[in-house]
């Protein structure tokens, strides 16, 4: 019946549960603490910290530790599947709908619509990393002590590896990691 309960309670977790890790955390407490009690808030704090500290989603690795931590680790299998589910669903019925309607003059058009605003999104979130980076984290000013010189270094030499040689982007990150880390070392 636990077992039951806690795949229940995680697919109303994942099935509810929008805007991120952070925004589900009031709805895994209702269910592992206030509803059903199998954690206090102590246990539940502690479940937070490590979901924040282990790699991946913060929301499935709440589930799984607050499901290892009420019924083992058939418990964090099941609250684990129970909250990647609803949303492995609803990927799956929208692949088929758009795999169906494709070729539709409406369905190209949306995703016509679309592609602009993925592709600003996307270069917002590289510009604010890069400005992040770059400027160590202030706003981008005029005061050159606030630029870092080596991050532009590494960033300029990468993107030259990448676009005049082609390599691989993993070998290139492992180079500027190595770069970075004895550039930093000893400047």
């Amino acid at each position: 019946m636990i077992y039951l309960q806690l795949f229940l309670s995680f697919f109303q977790i994942g099935l509810f549960g929008f805007g991120g890790g952070y925004a589900v955390m009031p709805l895994i407490q209702n269910q592992v603490v206030d509803i059903h009690g199998w954690l206090d808030m102590s246990a539940f704090s502690d479940i937070i910290t490590i979901s924040q500290m282990t790699p991946g989603p913060i929301a499935i690795n709440s589930a799984t530790f607050a499901g290892i931590q009420t019924a083992g680790l058939l418990g964090a299998v099941v609250a684990t599947l129970g909250c990647v589910l609803p949303s492995t669903i609803i990927v799956i019925v929208l692949v088929k709908l758009y795999m169906k309607y494709r070729d539709m003059s409406v369905m190209k058009g949306v995703m016509s619509g679309l592609r602009p605003a993925v592709v600003a999104m996307i270069a917002s979130a590289g510009l604010s990393i890069l400005t992040l980076a770059l400027w160590q984290g202030n706003a981008p000013s005029l005061d050159a002590r606030s630029f870092d010189f080596v991050a532009a270094g590494i960033f300029v030499l990468a993107l030259a590896v990448l676009r005049i040689f082609k390599v691989n982007q993993i070998y290139v990150m492992a180079a500027a990691g190595v770069v970075g880390f004895f550039a930093y070392m000893y400047l």
